[in-house]
């Protein structure tokens, strides 16, 4: 049975239509908010996944062009694999999302949402968040939901929920919080050094908005929801546990994590899980949960050492960073090269500069950004955590964290009229213990100052951990967290910023939400953290943009000229500007204003073209010297190139201050003379002399 409700959210309408399509999913729902309408659907399997020690959740944002009235680009005029943005979007959809189902739930869940209209002021991403947690919540599929997402802009000081796309354009903060019913679950952030009170204050704005989209959502799961279906449990039995302690006593489990060796640490769990692996061979059942089962009770040891005894399993104080190193210029030839060590996490990111022609394209459905001038990117080698694996491109991780090294230094880099360059990092993975994306911006930030890219304050990253207990009150903060206390933990809180403010935040968490205090301690604590970092090892390694680019990377020239005359640089199919590269092996970028970009490693030529583009553009003038080449002679006189595409006559009475009887008994093809405009002749073309060059 078809229904429709309806509320106002930031100024427009929000409506969820239930029972109106898609019906043989286990949840659907076709969302609108304002014009923007996305299809988003929850399935679940009948039965469990065998052979899996996890919850099997796909999240799928798929972008239609048609929904902003495009055909796709490219031979098959179809849609193709997803879009960075789209993975990013499964990513921020699934973050909240996934802590809410049973953990041991084995089922393969989809949750699929198809952006089918797009009103720029509407976000698409956003709709598909709420339609996601609202057909979830609805469906028989085990859910603790609903949850809501907003969106915060910063405009001139003031808070914007949902902002429009030209709120979008001028703000100074990008966040986007989740939440249940009772707390936080999911950050994310970009900002414009925007304050640590400032960043909490607008988290709870946004709290406190979910607040009313939740219980907007309460009447629609009450009126439509599906009774819950029984699953198959795959939670380890109690017995179990008991027969391995028996074997393995918990002082031995805590001698076996207690280690700041990575490898140190798998080899000890591998000598306990061959040992009760032998004592249970006869135990087929418990043989198959046996791996979960050793490491829940890892799990359980770590928690219990670090929330009571205060006790790390790398013997490190609760706020104490692991030992840091940063180090410059370790790359040879490449335009820039940091490399920034933090523990066992080790990245070298390396940065390349080109023209603004080599800023990357975008075909998505944001109207307002076709291109973007800096992008990172991030890889994560399987060698980097000691195992074998062929590579098979980035994944959604490795894009994840890309963009969010990427959002945490786009604040501080140069306009392009400071810095016209197109701008690329690279961070690769050398080693990885916890937190290589924060690492990323540490290595980043050091790495642009290399390559001498003016930015505007260093950057540095770092995450922070939690460890609960029963009540809300009973919680740790763990600084730097290494990649046991993530994997055993309840949050991994990652913040990038300057000494002036925040740039970036990505928070994602096991549990059911956070509380203010806890959301406090950790932004206090990676402020803290960050600060140490940038003054005590990134400031040492290098403190400031060095003042020029690299013998390596290109140097541009930037003029600017007269659009009416962009033609007559370019020439008839490009044949002018094709010479002037040519002639002097630059590269040269024209955009519609009349701005003209020259870039190459060689000076000389790099001057040439200047000087021959801004011969071009210049119209010629009674006493105006130039210099050109003859490339024709005729009885009357010689005709001079002083540009591709421009030529002058000089008569052959001009040639020289003594009689000429033949041309060609002073100049010849190819001479190169300087010759200065006396204006124009009777027939209206301009003509040229060389004897009234002053000497």
């Amino acid at each position: 049975m078809y229904k429709k409700y309806e509320m106002e959210l930031a100024g427009r309408t929000l409506r969820v239509d239930v029972g109106r399509v898609a019906k043989q999913a286990n949840g659907a729902v076709l969302m609108h908010y304002g014009d923007t309408t996305v299809l988003c659907t929850a399935t679940a399997s009948d039965k469990p996944r065998e052979g899996i020690d996890f919850f099997p959740l796909s999240v799928e944002y798929n972008e239609r062009m048609y929904s902003v009235g495009k055909i796709p680009g490219g031979f098959n005029k179809r849609e193709g694999k997803a879009s960075e943005n789209a993975i990013l979007t499964d990513r921020v959809i699934d973050r909240p999302m996934r802590p809410l189902f049973p953990k041991d739930y084995r089922n393969d869940v989809t949750l699929e949402n198809l952006v089918m209209s797009v009103e720029q002021d509407c976000s698409p991403e956003l709709t598909a968040m709420l339609g996601a947690s609202i057909a979830t919540s609805i469906s028989d599929i085990p859910f603790d939901g609903p949850i809501s997402t907003t969106q915060v802009g910063l405009v001139d000081g003031e808070f914007v929920f949902n902002p429009t796309a030209a709120q979008r354009e001028v703000s100074d903060l990008a966040l986007t919080v989740a939440s249940t019913k009772e707390k936080v679950i999911m950050i994310e952030a970009g900002a414009s050094e925007v304050p640590e009170d400032k960043m909490i204050e607008a988290i709870f704005a946004a709290h406190e908005l979910n607040q009313k989209v939740i219980a907007f959502f309460d009447t629609i799961v009450a009126e439509c929801g599906k009774p819950k279906h029984e699953y198959q449990s795959f939670a380890v039995p109690q017995e179990l546990f008991d027969a391995i302690q028996k074997i393995v006593t918990p002082e031995e489990m805590e001698e076996a994590v207690f280690t700041d060796d990575k490898q140190t640490r798998e080899e000890n769990i591998r000598v306990i899980t061959d040992k009760l692996a032998e004592a249970f061979a006869d135990n087929e059942e418990w043989l198959d949960k046996l791996g979960e089962a050793v490491y829940q009770y890892q799990k359980k040891t770590v928690r219990k050492m670090i929330l009571k005894d205060h006790k790390r399993p790398d013997g490190r104080a609760i706020d104490q960073i692991r030992p840091l190193a940063a180090e410059v210029d370790l790359i040879p030839r490449v335009h820039g090269s940091a490399m920034f060590t933090r523990g066992q996490t080790q990245i070298c990111t390396v940065t390349t500069l080109a023209p603004l022609s080599e800023a990357q394209r975008l075909d998505g459905l944001d109207e307002a950004e076709t291109s973007k001038r800096y992008m990172h990117h991030y890889n994560f080698p399987s060698y980097s955590v000691g195992e074998t694996k062929p590579s098979r491109g980035p994944g959604r991780r490795e894009i994840g964290h890309g963009a969010l090294a990427e959002r945490a230094l786009l604040p501080v880099l140069p306009s392009e009229a400071e810095f016209p360059y197109a701008i690329r990092t690279v961070s690769e993975t050398f080693e990885s213990n916890g937190s290589t994306s924060q690492a990323s911006v540490c290595a980043s930030s050091m790495s642009l100052m290399t390559a001498g890219v003016p930015i505007k304050a260093a950057v540095a990253g770092i995450s922070c951990g939690l460890v609960t207990g029963e009540t809300d009150d009973d919680y740790l903060v763990l600084t730097d967290i290494q990649g046991l206390e993530d994997f055993f933990g309840d949050m991994d809180f990652k913040v990038a910023g300057t000494h002036k403010g925040i740039t970036a935040i990505q928070m994602d968490i096991k549990i059911h939400g956070l509380t203010r205090p806890i959301i406090e301690e950790a932004i206090a604590a990676t402020r803290k953290a960050r600060l140490y970092i940038i003054d005590e090892v990134m400031n040492k390694a290098i403190a400031e943009p060095r003042p020029e680019v690299g013998p390596y990377a290109p140097k541009i020239i930037q003029m600017q000229i007269d659009p009416q005359k962009i033609g007559d640089v370019v020439g008839q199919r490009g044949k002018t500007i094709n010479t002037i590269i040519e002639q002097t092996g630059v590269k040269i970028d024209i955009e519609d204003d009349g701005s003209v970009s020259i870039c190459g490693t060689e000076k000389e030529g790099m001057d040439k073209a200047a000087k021959l583009i801004h011969t071009i553009v210049t119209e010629f003038e009674a006493g105006q010297v130039f210099e050109g080449k003859v490339v024709s002679i005729k009885d009357f006189g010689a005709f001079l190139e002083f540009a591709p595409g421009k030529e002058g006559l000089v008569h052959i009475s001009k040639i020289a201050k003594h009689r000429v009887n033949k041309v060609e008994d002073v100049l010849a093809l190819g001479d190169v003379v300087k010759a200065v405009c006396l204006g124009k002749d009777k027939m209206g073309r301009f003509s040229f002399s060389i004897r009234d060059v002053a000497e």
